[in-house]
């Protein structure tokens, strides 16, 4: 393994306390997330000023609190930060189909990434959503969209729709501020893929600063309705995924982006 690159701060957000080693030989920063009893030896995210009794419906979101929160004065300067999990990593494009997960994942900053601030995943399109899940979970947003029964009609705010109910993403919107809520809007109803996964990486510490402002004031907001008596998977994270569909807005309207290929390696088999 060569030496770890100083300008290439990596966080991979683990739920399992054994993959401790696994991370750290990728030489990356382990997060312990959950409920689970991790050691002392792992980053949590359970101390200082934290939101870690609402994991369960943040998901990466109260490790970010906390970063923000408690270590962000100790981020270095002319670094790239960036977060995984322990299923997915950002792709080295040169030995993406190596047997070795430490030669397929990035362990140096790319010098493709010199020209830009913000990485983003690469895009997942939503259009091409199987029929049978479209009847099976979108009954409501076809009658609230009917033109949606149609794959070029499908956009990122009938997908939302779809699998997290009709209408919560209106109000949530609702409570954005001035500068984001109609542009945000414009975005859902416009797009038809996202960069998903909660994953990005960025070089501006200020920037990183900017995007916590802006989401964690919306997602309190947003509190104030949803609250945290939810059911289900697709309601319980309700804010994760309300992050995961304004993050690639944010910075791709704040910032010079490049989108960057996600692959997924289970640490925990």
């Amino acid at each position: 393994m060569q030496k770890k690159n100083q300008n290439l701060l990596i966080y991979c957000l683990c739920l399992h306390n054994k993959l401790f080693n696994q991370v750290k030989k990728l030489n990356y920063i382990p997060v312990g997330l959950g409920k689970e009893n991790f050691s002392s030896k792992w980053l949590r995210d359970n101390n200082g000023e934290n939101i870690s009794n609402k994991n369960s419906y943040y998901g990466e979101y109260s490790f970010h609190y906390w970063l923000w929160k408690n270590e962000f004065h100790n981020l270095p300067d002319n670094t790239w930060i960036g977060f995984c999990t322990y299923r997915r990593f950002w792709g080295n494009k040169k030995k993406m189909i190596s047997s070795k997960i430490e030669e397929k994942i990035i362990q140096f900053v790319p010098s493709e990434w010199k020209n830009y601030e913000v990485i983003l995943g690469n895009p997942q399109n939503v259009q091409g959503l199987k029929w049978m899940k479209v009847i099976k979970y979108g009954k409501k947003a076809l009658i609230k969209n009917p033109k949606a029964i149609f794959r070029k009609n499908r956009n990122l705010k009938f997908q939302f729709d779809l699998f997290h109910g009709v209408g919560i993403i209106d109000k949530a919107i609702n409570l954005l501020d001035e500068d984001n809520k109609e542009d945000f809007r414009e975005y859902l109803h416009k797009n038809n893929s996202y960069n998903h996964l909660n994953m990005f990486v960025v070089r501006s510490r200020s920037l990183l600063h900017e995007y916590y402002l802006v989401i964690f004031k919306w997602l309190e907001k947003c509190e104030k309705i949803f609250g945290f008596d939810l059911k289900g998977y697709n309601k319980i994270r309700i804010y994760a995924f309300l992050a995961e569909r304004f993050m690639p807005y944010w910075f791709n309207k704040n910032a010079k982006v490049l989108e960057w290929p996600i692959i997924f390696e289970d640490l925990n088999k």
